[in-house]
């Protein structure tokens, strides 16, 4: 069933529009930073809690987010919607305070508390790129977004679907996102133990990276992401995985939203002279 919730979180008593121009301007002085350790569930597989770290080398976007950029200096609301299916939504968290949008306004909101940042959840467990679509204007659109974080590919490879009609479905949702002046950041699929035995996994994580990068639209690899957890920093699948070995848990519910912090402050901030290609939401 479709989400209509919202997690929202508002401006801070008394601050002034002159101190959050202030604030901003000292993120935008401010490298950024990785983001701070989150206590992992205790399971079988892990002797101790591993700590979410995660450096801005790992998930900065091809694309600055100027549009995001220009409403934070400026200290006007930010509306972002998060478009997805289950990962989205936050099928194997404890709570749905434990999705990652909910975290990831918590996250911004810290990040710049004189903003009032609200992240819509539009994620429908077990949706595909074309009912995403079918429902891109009522749910996404209709909203008027600043962002939209689009996850996709998953349940198209746990159900063998063809690879190869997602870049078309993909351009098309893109194309009208930018018609309604919204960035746009792609998400791909989690790398999770029944994710991975899919023949074709490969070939959808190519794909949203090479229409991310045609389309000029920011990319999160979320999928190398996740692999680094488990190849580098040898974390247990059970740290990160819930035990259907599809879906994330709180812990990497939460790491996600504070990678996602991370990218989208720096790009937000990032100075204009590096931006390249076509911006929407001028």
């Amino acid at each position: 069933m479709q989400s209509q919730g919202f997690f929202r979180r508002g401006v801070l008593p008394g601050t002034a529009a002159a101190a959050a121009l202030i604030m901003v301007s000292a993120a935008w002085a401010q490298p950024p930073r990785p983001v701070a350790a989150v206590a992992a569930p205790v399971s079988p597989d892990a002797a101790a809690p591993a700590a979410c770290a995660v450096t801005i080398e790992q998930v900065r976007f091809e694309r600055p987010l100027p549009r995001i950029g220009r409403r934070l200096a400026a200290g006007k609301p930010i509306k972002i919607v998060a478009l997805g299916s289950s990962s989205t939504y936050g099928a194997g968290a404890s709570t749905s305070a434990a999705s990652y949008p909910s975290r990831l306004a918590e996250e911004l909101t810290r990040r710049f508390p004189g903003n009032d940042i609200t992240v819509l959840n539009r994620g429908v467990n077990g949706d595909e790129i074309a009912g995403m679509l079918a429902r891109l204007d009522g749910a996404v659109i209709t909203e008027k977004p600043d962002l939209v974080l689009w996850q996709l590919g998953t349940n198209s490879l746990l159900r063998d679907r063809a690879v190869a009609p997602h870049g078309s479905m993909l351009r098309e949702g893109l194309a009208r996102l930018r018609a309604a002046g919204a960035e746009v950041v792609l998400i791909d699929p989690q790398y999770a133990p029944r994710v991975i035995a899919k023949p074709h996994v490969d070939d959808m994580v190519t794909l949203i990276a090479a229409t991310a990068k045609t389309e000029h639209v920011g990319l999160f690899h979320r999928f190398e992401l996740m692999r680094r957890w488990y190849e580098t920093d040898r974390l247990p699948f059970a740290t990160f995985v819930s035990a259907d070995g599809v879906h994330m848990n709180d812990w990497s519910y939460a790491c996600l939203a504070k990678a996602l912090a991370l990218a989208i402050t720096e790009a937000a901030t990032r100075p204009a002279a590096t931006a390249t290609g076509p911006q929407v939401g001028r």
